[in-house]
């Protein structure tokens, strides 16, 4: 195991954000805020933008979005690993599914709308740009 502070309640740093990479920044950060209940910080310009809000409760400073020139989205289900994803908890599926596909979230899986006996306590859909991100109850 690797040891990364010397001393008790020391660290290397504190997460400023969580960054995604996009083909518009703009576009993704407006999902995000609808979804998320977060403002668009008004510091932002085309290629980057990033939310602000009381993100303690997220875990981490803020989510931003950077603009990739050669961004390429995952595919699902993919052959290789993850890099990132995230979760968003819900309370209940049924509502979630509703939302997130209205705000132009595309379900990946699976791809029907939640049953009302749904046994799974999580789905997997993809963001605007194509980011997987899954709806979790708690």
């Amino acid at each position: 195991m690797t040891q990364v502070a010397e001393q008790p309640g020391s660290t290397a740093g504190r997460l400023g954000s969580v960054v995604l990479d996009c083909p518009d920044p703009l576009e993704l950060a407006q999902f995000y805020s609808a979804l998320l209940g977060l403002e668009i910080d008004e510091n932002g310009d085309e290629d980057w933008r990033s939310l602000t809000g009381p993100g303690s409760s997220m875990g981490f400073s803020t989510l931003a979005f950077r603009r990739s020139e050669e961004y390429v989205p995952d595919t699902w289900p993919g052959t290789d690993a993850q890099d990132l994803h995230l979760d968003l908890i819900v309370e209940d599926l049924s509502s979630g599914h509703a939302t997130v596909v209205a705000l132009g979230a595309e379900p990946l899986d699976p791809l029907d709308p939640p049953p009302a006996d749904n046994a799974r306590g999580w789905r997997i859909y993809a963001d605007p740009a194509g980011h997987p991100f899954r709806i979790c109850l708690e």
